[in-house]
Formats: C-alpha cells, structure tokens, sequence
C-alpha cells in the first residue's frame, strides 16, 4: 500500500520539461507574451482567453485547414456560440496525413486473428472505399453506419465516410435487432457496413441474421457490405443487397484518388447515441472541427501522445472511446485495435498485446482493473511493460484501490490518468496532464479550455465539498445538436436545464486541495437517507475491495413503501464464486462501510444476486435496479447487455420489511 498524503506518481524533470504540453506552454508564453509558470496558469489562461487558447491548439497540431479570421462568436452563450465560423477542414485529411510504410493500424481479434494495416495501405484502401461510396451516390449529409467490431474495416468505412462529407454512425455487433433499430432507424443511414461474426471468450458469435434483420426492417438502407470475421458461412443471400468488403473494394482500381471534401468547421461527422436506460436513446450530432481540435488537445496534451507512440484503448464501436481513440491518428499514433474478451488467453491477452506492439497508452476501465486484481494478475513481474508511459481508465470512478493495483502491479513509473467526460461532449471533462503528480483516488486536472466547476444546488462554487460538475463557458466539442430535434428544446432541456448558461454533466463530484477532481457517482443515481447526497462510489469502494465480492450495486429504496418520507440503502452483490452471503459476511460489509465512511452509508438490507444489469458498454444501471426493486417499468430494456438479470431484484421479500 503506498502513503495516501503523497503523490502516487510524480514526472521527473526530463519528463516533464520535454512533454507535449510544456513545449505547448512555453510556446504560448512567447506567442501571447504571458506568464504561464504551472498548470493553474495554463488552466487559467485557456478558459479566460478561449480565442487565443483554441488558436495556439489548431497551430500547435497543424490543422490541415483554412483557420478563418473569427476564432468565436458569442462567447459566452451556451448553448448559442459558433465556433471558427469562417474554418473549411475534413477530419478524414487530417487522419490521413501521412501515407508511409510506419503502421497504420494494428488488430488483434483475440487470439485468433492479426492484421496490420501502413499508413500508405490505410490511405489506398480509404480511397477506394470512398470511390465505391460516391459510385452508389452517397453524398455529404447522408449517414454511413457500421454494425462493426472495432477493427480496421471500421476505421476505413469511418475515413471513407467523412472524407466525403457523410455522417458517420456505429453500434457495435453484440447490439440486438430492436437496439440496432432504435439508434439507426432515428437516423436513416443510406449505407451499412457489418461483420458476418465475431469472437468473444473463444466463441464464435454468427451476426448474418441480425444484419438481415435490419437491412429488411431499414428502408433507408441501399446497399450492405459484410466484412468476412468470424463466420463460415460462404453465401450473403439472405441479407438484402449485401456485398463483401473484399469484392466491394475491387471495383476501384489500386490507385485511385482520394479527395476531400472542404468543410464547415461545424459540418455533422458523428452520430452517437445516449445509453438509452431512460428512453429511446438520444441522437447526438457533433461536429467535425469540434471533435477533431478537442481531441488532438487530449491526446498530445494531456496524455502526451507523440509521433510513433502506439495507444490502445480497450472500446466497441459503441462507445464514445472507439471514436476518441482513432484520432490518435491525427497525432501521428499507431493505433492498437483489440475485438474479444480481456481476459482471453488465460487472462493474458491484453498484456501480450502490450508487449508484442510496444504499447506506450493502455487505455482500459476500472472495471477491468478491479477484475485483474481479484484475479491476481501481476503483469510487473510477467510482462515487461518496456514501452508503456500512460495508463488510461474511464467508464466509472476508479477509486485509489485501483491506482494501488496499477502503481504495485503493472508498473510504477507510468503517467495514470482517470479521465472522466462522455458521449455528450465526445471528450473529457476532466483527464491526466504529464506534468502533475497523480494522487490516490483523483482525476489530475480539469481539461484545458474547459470551464470545469463544481456547484451547490444554489448554482454556487464549492471545494472540498461534493456538488454538480458544471462548465460554465462554451467549448468547441458541444453537440451541434440532436438528430430531429428542430427547435433545440430537447437539447437545451437535457445540459442547461438546471443551471442558467451552464452545461450540467450530471455528476455528483468534488474539487481537492490539489486542483484534481473526484467522481462520486451520477447525479441521478446519488442517495438521499436523511435528506443528505450520497455518492454511491464511496460504498462502491469500500464494497468491492472485499475479496468475496464481485461487484455491487447500490440503490435508495422509498421507505416506508406506504407513504414514503424517506429513502434506505439496499446494497447487491454479486458474490465470486463459491461464497455466500450469510450473517457473518453482511456485518463485515457493514463494518468495511461504517468505518470507512459514515453511519448514513451502511445499508440498511445487503441481498445477493446473480448478475447485475449494465449497457453494452459495460456501465452498470443503478436507475433500472431501482425501477425494478420499485415495480416501475425499465424503459427501453434493449439497452441493457443482460436484461434477464433484472428479475432478481423484482418482488424480493426482503424488500418488504
């Protein structure tokens, strides 16, 4: 266990001084002849003077572009500014910068499949890809989806796509029909791509049907090509104008042209897609400057990617870290694509990756962290680890015990980040910064150029104290808008609602001593016993660093059911293998959580169950638990990766008393 009142990580001075971010620095010192000494400077700076901020990160990534000659109009209304409205750029042409022999791409599908693409061979195949978009008529505007595995497929429909001007959208093929139906039948793509299978745990998953299914049931859809994965099944014949990818391709010659087309700064690039827990999901449009200058101000600021480093993060298609990471390209990364189990190969595979590929980011979650740990991976002593620098985690809180695991188990001189953001904003809030120190249990820094604060229920600042993650100022990745939301209103009434001229992120956190920030949850998922907000990550914590559980879910139950005046704990665990929840175990949970937090987080019924209920991308669903425990219906149950796992938290006696 390392000291809690010491950095767990601190850069050397080499480090520090030749990273990315303090050559960005200094540059911006003699550039705006400012006094830029630390990160709270730079920070400063960024948000008060948001034109020479977002000026000095276009040049110091070398857009390929025409900048234009306002950087921001209405500066300080959200939603309403318009950033680089005179800007003309395509994502796709800055992706594609370069076309040498260096890798492109790298794939691992489990242990069963490797590919490799150059940068000369992932320019060629894009434009050929491309040539064969145009010859079916597709145009900018029109939407391209991919039912995809993350793959390098996937990243040549998604260049081809915007390098066009079309509007890129993808799920990735462990969606259901309905789940597929409910994101691309709001928004009518002309095109599909899909994958005729997939691996996962060493099996292998058929897709052929469920494409069918949907190219029957989309009328918007005119043509389908099939990436030959996982299958074996030779014939394309039941899924409506199906092509192979091979056979598709083949119809540009070798050394066709790509060209791009010049864009608006705000020209649509993605659509992505809310959870969906709550509803059909939300249609997210953001747009491709917005997501492109972001983007590259995190990877080569904030986690210090350089030309020929090689980042990993392990994602689906489905997720906003699939189309954060193939950025990395614009950065002059090597990207490590991975589509499996992260536990294939008797726990070993994405370790094995690392080494094999000189992986210098390994971006993960702290569920896998967590899972590593129980499992008594130590990968210090069986892996080298020689090229890695940065350790990425985000889909939830990681709580210290995690950053203990990666410092004494995988390697201790490497930069952690938690980062914490979100399909929203198709970025972060909050990430890591080369040059601070990494504390226990904190996000490192609020993000350059975001107004990142933390306020009460009044709408007012507070440190030290737990309140609303807010931005209090416009920043260049917002969404455009929703799909087919005409008037804005659902728009504005799911980020400004709350606060007047404020984006409400809906996270229940904390500014520390040392200018971090600490996640305790979602807002609308904290508990109230008493009347008083509780994180639910402080019982997360406390809970999952036992070895007899698995992982957990905490909800507030109405209490008394009658005339409910107030809310009581309810605590599930999902037990490891071969232990049980007897009398014993639930005092020791209750005496972990009482100890280590406070009298109002011991839950006043702990009840085992046999799986817990989370997306497709791996988040649990705290709001579909509590639906179920009180009898209201969970909306929109297609979302969820284990729906049949709600009934064991339906109708539960012990709920009763």
């Amino acid at each position: 266990m390392f000291l809690k009142d010491a950095p767990a990580w601190t850069p050397s001075a080499p480090q520090a001084a030749q990273s990315n971010m303090n050559a960005f620095r200094k540059a911006a010192e003699r550039r705006w002849r400012v006094a830029l000494p630390d990160y709270d400077a730079l920070h400063a700076w960024s948000v008060n003077e948001p034109e020479k901020f977002w000026a000095s990160v276009w040049d110091d990534a070398g857009i390929i572009g025409t900048m234009g000659e306002r950087i921001l109009i209405e500066k300080y209304r959200m939603p309403g500014a318009r950033w680089f409205p005179g800007a003309q750029l395509n994502f796709a042409e800055n992706l594609l910068r370069r076309a040498d022999d260096s890798d492109a791409l790298v794939f691992w599908g489990e242990d069963r499949v490797k590919a490799r693409l150059s940068r000369a061979e992932l320019r060629a195949t894009v434009a050929r890809f491309a040539a064969g978009l145009r010859r079916r008529g597709v145009v900018k505007g029109d939407r391209i989806a991919a039912y995809m595995p993350n793959m390098p497929q996937t990243v040549v429909a998604m260049l081809a796509a915007t390098s066009i001007g079309a509007v890129f959208t993808s799920v990735s093929p462990d969606f259901g029909v309905q789940s597929v139906l409910d994101r691309f039948g709001q928004t009518e793509p002309k095109f599909l791509i899909a994958c005729d299978g997939y691996f996962y745990g060493g099996k292998r998953v058929d897709c052929l049907g469920k494409v069918a299914a949907v190219a029957d049931a989309l009328s918007s859809i005119e043509h389908v090509v099939i990436v030959p994965y996982a299958g074996e099944s030779p014939s394309l014949g039941t899924v409506r104008g199906a092509q192979w990818f091979d056979d598709f391709i083949a119809e540009s010659a070798a050394e066709v042209d790509l060209a791009f087309e010049a864009l608006p700064f705000d020209h649509p690039l993605y659509i992505m897609y809310s959870s969906g827990t709550t509803g059909v999901p939300k249609c997210i449009v953001h747009g491709a400057g917005g997501a492109l200058l972001q983007q590259l101000k995190e990877h080569r600021l904030h986690c210090d990617v350089r030309p020929g480093d090689r980042v990993f993060y392990f994602t689906t298609c489905g997720w906003m870290m699939w189309n954060w990471l193939v950025s990395g390209l614009a950065a002059g990364a090597t990207l490590l694509l991975y589509d499996g189990s992260p536990f294939a190969a008797d726990n070993r595979i994405l370790f094995d990756y690392a080494d094999a590929e000189g992986m210098t980011h390994f971006g993960t979650s702290p569920k896998f962290l967590d899972t590593a740990a129980k499992l008594g991976l130590k990968p210090r002593e069986t892996h080298g680890l020689e090229a890695l620098r940065v350790v990425l985690s985000t889909g939830s809180p990681l709580v210290p015990e995690g950053f203990d695991y990666v410092y004494r188990d995988i390697k201790r001189d490497v930069q952690l980040s938690s980062i914490s953001g979100g399909t929203d904003i198709i970025s972060c809030f909050a990430l890591g910064a080369p040059i601070l120190p990494v504390w226990h249990g904190e996000l490192q820094c609020r993000g350059l150029g975001m107004a990142v604060d933390v306020w009460n229920d009044d709408g007012k600042p507070v440190r030290g104290k737990k309140g609303e993650l807010v931005c209090t100022r416009p920043f260049p990745s917002m969404p455009l808008g929703f799909w087919d939301d005409r008037d804005g209103s659902k728009y504005r009434a799911a980020y400004f609602e709350r606060f007047r001229n404020a984006w409400s992120q809906g996270d229940f956190c904390e500014i520390t001593e040392h200018g971090g920030l600490i996640i305790h949850g979602r807002s609308d998922a904290t508990l109230n016993p008493g009347g008083v907000r509780i994180g639910t990550a402080e019982i997360y914590r406390q809970v999952e660093k036992l070895s007899e559980i698995q992982e957990a879910v905490v909800i507030g139950q109405d209490w008394p059911p009658a005339a409910p005046k107030d809310v009581r704990v309810v605590l599930f665990v999902k037990l490891r293998e071969g232990k049980v929840l007897d009398d014993s175990l639930i005092a020791k949970i209750r005496k972990t959580i009482r100890e280590n937090t406070t009298p109002r987080h011991v839950p006043a019924r702990v009840l085992s169950v046999e799986d817990i209920p989370r997306t497709r991308t791996g988040k649990i669903v705290e709001l579909a638990v509590r639906n179920a425990v009180h009898g209201r219906a969970v909306k929109n149950i297609e979302a969820l990766a284990n729906p049949e796992s709600l009934a064991f938290f339906c109708c539960r006696p012990e709920l009763r008393t």
